[in-house]
């Protein structure tokens, strides 16, 4: 029998109805015997949710798609996308579906976007499932970096639905409810120019402006100014990712937002022992987005934007091409700006020029030598702030340089407590997630619930969560992630 959702969940189709070439309306996928995983009850109440509602009959529709508001249109979004360097002309959600657009008590729209939901035409192939451990991956992991102060999309829930999904082995399946500023990719733009349509370009560009960077729409360039929001905004973004550790794996230009929140937390992981050359995901055989590549993948991928946007840029397309040059080339500035930000924060001397980059440099040549954990390494240091340097110093092998190091920094007296402020004690570790996920899949939710609880409050040290704090085991390695599809 359908259910109803709640009178008050009113979902908006402005994306479907302003941009009606890049929206196909297609049904989620039944799910037979649908069952709540997880809920975000904070995140519910921020879009105007009853999160008791959202666990009974009527919110688990919602939740799967198999009830929507009146009105509402789910819809499959076009986009193309460079897969680790490869143009495809058309991707698109193949599993994917926006629901519509909420809009919660502070009055900003956010997409209600499933995963999961069943093949679209934009499937190609796929079945358009997913299983229950990469939606509570995407749902532990996007909780932690909200946490962490990363923009981000945000899982509302995960819904076991009762239907088997086929990969390796047979798996549950689930999907996904996540909510973001709204699923505009880099990609989105790609797709809109290959079809040769300027007007939908055009109104590609303005439904961004007024979403995410109104501020665009009374430059003397609407559009350039646009490019130059989503420049810094992914600026920002990446550097953020390199202060934690994040590595996002699959940074294609379709998983690129327009907002500048992260998306899409396939096969991610967070690093272990510090080194720039790492990589977790299965299929990136070539390191094509290693951690210490992502600042240059990312002003790869703001180039193609910068490509698809030429027309709107300028009618002369040699000016065109100079403005966008010259606009990308403020990602290495703001981004070089925002990493070191960053690392002086880390380092207890926030705004603090005094802190020189020979400085940081010193220290990350040392933590790449020994590979020191890199979380670890950041938290403990605080305690060498205090007086105390022993549990940084024994993380790292080459004690002669780190004792000079840790001299020459606490010359210029580190303030511990802005350490404790943005060095975190609990991420996801990726033997913990791997242990939560396995459980979950079996149906032990305990080490799940648990791990979720340490890393939505990150900074906070709490008696008890010790294992949550501690690096991998030994035994831990060759640790590879999956794309879940």
């Amino acid at each position: 029998m359908s259910v109803a959702p709640a009178p008050a969940v009113v979902l908006d189709n402005r994306f479907a109805r302003e941009l009606p070439e890049l929206a196909v309306a297609w049904p989620a996928a039944e799910a037979p015997e649908p069952r709540l995983l997880a809920l975000d009850e904070q995140l519910a109440a921020e879009l105007g949710l009853d999160p008791a509602w959202l666990r009974g009959p009527g919110g688990i529709g919602l939740l799967t798609g198999a009830a929507v508001s009146a009105g509402a249109t789910p819809v499959a979004q076009a986009y193309a996308g460079h897969q680790f360097g490869g143009y495809s002309p058309r991707l698109g959600d193949g599993r994917a579906l926006l629901l519509g657009e909420l809009t919660g008590a502070d009055g900003t729209p956010r997409d209600l976007h499933l995963k999961g939901s069943g093949r679209t035409p934009f499937a190609r192939g796929g079945d358009g499932l997913a299983a229950v451990g990469p939606m509570l991956r995407e749902y532990v992991v996007s909780r932690a970096m909200h946490a962490l102060g990363i923009a981000t999309t945000r899982a509302l829930a995960v819904v076991a639905t009762g239907r088997t999904v086929h990969r390796e082995t047979p798996l549950p399946g689930a999907v996904l409810a996540r909510v973001a500023a709204s699923h505009l990719r880099v990609g989105t733009f790609q797709y809109a120019r290959a079809t040769g349509d300027p007007a939908l370009l055009r109104r590609l560009a303005d439904h961004a402006i007024a979403r995410h960077h109104p501020q665009a729409a009374t430059a003397e360039r609407p559009y350039l100014a646009l490019f130059e929001a989503v420049v810094a905004a992914q600026a920002s973004l990446i550097a953020r990712w390199m202060h934690v550790g994040f590595v996002h794996g699959v940074m294609n230009t379709d998983n690129m937002t327009i907002s500048g929140e992260t998306i899409d937390y396939g096969p991610c992981a967070f690093m272990e022992g510090f080194d720039p050359a790492t990589v977790y995901s299965s299929i990136d055989h070539a390191g094509r987005y290693a951690y210490g590549n992502q600042p240059a993948v990312a002003e790869w991928n703001l180039a193609r934007l910068a490509e698809a946007l030429l027309p709107l840029l300028d009618d002369d397309q040699e000016r065109a091409v100079t403005l966008a040059v010259e606009s990308l080339g403020g990602f290495r500035r703001e981004y070089h700006a925002a990493w070191l930000a960053g690392l002086r924060a880390k380092l207890g001397r926030p705004g603090d020029p005094g802190l020189a980059e020979p400085l940081v440099a010193d220290l990350l040549d040392l933590l790449r030598a020994d590979r020191v954990e890199h979380t670890s390494f950041f938290r403990a240091l605080a305690s060498a702030a205090r007086g105390d340097a022993e549990p940084a110093r024994r993380l790292v092998v080459d004690l002669a340089g780190i004792d000079a190091w840790i001299a020459r920094w606490r010359a210029l007296e580190p303030d511990p407590e802005a350490m404790d402020r943005v060095n975190p004690v609990y991420i996801p570790r990726n033997h913990l997630v791997e242990e939560a996920l396995a459980a979950a899949t079996d149906g032990d939710r305990e080490p799940f619930d648990r791990l979720v609880a340490a890393v939505t409050a990150p900074f906070d040290e709490r008696p008890g969560l010790e294992r949550y704090a501690a690096a991998a085991p030994d035994d831990f390695t060759g640790y590879r992630t999956f794309c879940g599809t």
